[in-house]
């Protein structure tokens, strides 16, 4: 009996890609890729570069033609000019901002602890009902917040502080969906081991967040703080609503400097610079935390 048998063609294998062609060809993708991330970042920040060369000005080189010029001199005449103007408005903007991220960022601490570790009644409706003030925009409640703060004596001239109180209180109240969401994925990612031990050491839930959640919470801390000082300082639709003229937050402040019929480039621009500094500066003081506190709870077995 004759077999049938079947002939497989064999495959022809294609030339190697020798090792310099292809360490060339990945060279080239690189010097490509990082021609268009440095063009990229270039482009980005050119506002920044107008910024601060406008800024250094003297005031008398300072025009819309000649924005992109570097100074031929430095000067801080502009700041000068400018800072008279913001003082008032750099106090009351920290004398708010201050207070008003320490103590959303620990409300939101003890909320996010007692949302993750302890079990009660409806905790699975309490939290989702929480975030859900992310999702409402200041413009949604503006008349609803100035006429309960007006109603209680918290806005303008019917309070002492001229509605710094009032306008402390709606941020510390707005941003608690936001810091309870940090907090709690931070906590979730903590062992309940320690909780447990702290328990069988006579701990109560206050000591043992006292005692041990906080400690452990500092890249929390310095998301819930980063993010609650930016919005603070940041805010101008409260402020204008809420502040009378001798409580006015800095943003106020800047937009009359920017906000006339005649700018003066320079003004604005030194103000703007020095605006943004107390914000870059808690960045840099508290930068080392904020990934850690941006990422927990994220990556978990």
């Amino acid at each position: 009996m004759v077999r049938a048998t079947a002939t497989v063609p064999r495959q022809v294998a294609s030339d190697p890609i020798p090792p310099a062609a292809s360490k060339a060809a990945g060279g080239a993708r690189s010097v490509v890729r990082y021609v268009v991330l440095w063009a990229l970042a270039c482009f980005f920040l050119l506002p920044v570069y107008v910024l601060v060369v406008t800024s250094f000005k003297d005031p008398v080189d300072v025009s819309a033609t000649r924005i992109w010029e570097l100074p031929t001199s430095l000067s801080m005449d502009n700041f000068g000019l400018v800072w008279p103007k913001l003082s008032s408005g750099f106090r009351n903007s920290l004398s708010l901002a201050i207070p008003a991220s320490l103590l959303s960022a620990l409300l939101g601490c003890a909320n996010g602890f007692v949302l993750s570790k302890i079990r009660f009644p409806f905790s699975n409706v309490v939290f989702p009902l929480i975030l859900f003030g992310i999702f409402v925009p200041y413009q949604a409640v503006i008349i609803p917040v100035s006429q309960t703060m007006t109603a209680v004596g918290l806005r303008g001239g019917n309070d002492p502080t001229g509605g710094l109180a009032g306008l402390m209180l709606i941020h510390i109240i707005y941003g608690l969906p936001i810091t309870t969401l940090i907090f709690r994925n931070h906590f979730v990612a903590m062992s309940n081991t320690l909780l447990e031990s702290a328990r069988l050491d006579g701990a109560g839930i206050l000591r043992s967040f006292v005692d041990i959640a906080v400690p452990l919470a500092k890249p929390a801390f310095a998301v819930a703080i980063i993010w609650q000082f930016t919005s603070s300082w940041n805010d101008f639709m409260f402020g204008a609503m809420m502040t009378s003229r001798d409580s006015w937050p800095v943003t106020i402040a800047l937009n009359n400097i920017a906000g006339g019929q005649s700018v003066p480039f320079g003004q604005a621009m030194a103000g703007a610079l020095l605006v943004s500094l107390p914000t870059l500066a808690l960045y840099i003081m508290l930068g080392r935390f904020f990934m850690r506190g941006l990422l927990a709870g994220t990556l978990q077995d």
